[in-house]
């Protein structure tokens, strides 16, 4: 009895999580292209650190939509891959955004 309530609330966490990992996805790629937009805006990036970034972000949303094509959703591996990207993205925008090169 005991075992059916685990792994009922166990396949239900999953079920749930893993909508909430899109939705955090989509929610992590707007917050970069907010980033991008600010240092356009404030002039911290230049244009072709704007258009190198651009490019990397169309790259992540192209391999993440091809990823959902093929299977339906997305696997642990894609998911990692996903946000080690993401991460890694986050990182150069950073660094673009205060290297000086804009200014």
């Amino acid at each position: 009895m005991k075992l059916a309530r685990v792994v009922t609330i166990v396949s239900l966490g999953l079920t749930l999580s893993a909508p909430a990992f899109a939705q955090n996805l989509n929610k992590r790629e707007a917050r970069q292209q907010h980033r991008i937009a600010e240092g356009i805006e404030n002039g911290s990036l230049s244009p072709k650190e704007t258009a190198r970034l651009e490019k990397q972000e169309a790259r992540i949303k192209e391999l993440q939509a091809k990823d959902r094509r093929s299977g339906g959703g997305l696997s642990d591996k894609e998911r990692d891959e996903l946000n080690r990207l993401l991460n890694s993205e986050s990182h150069k925008i950073y660094v673009a955004k205060h290297d000086g090169a804009g200014k």
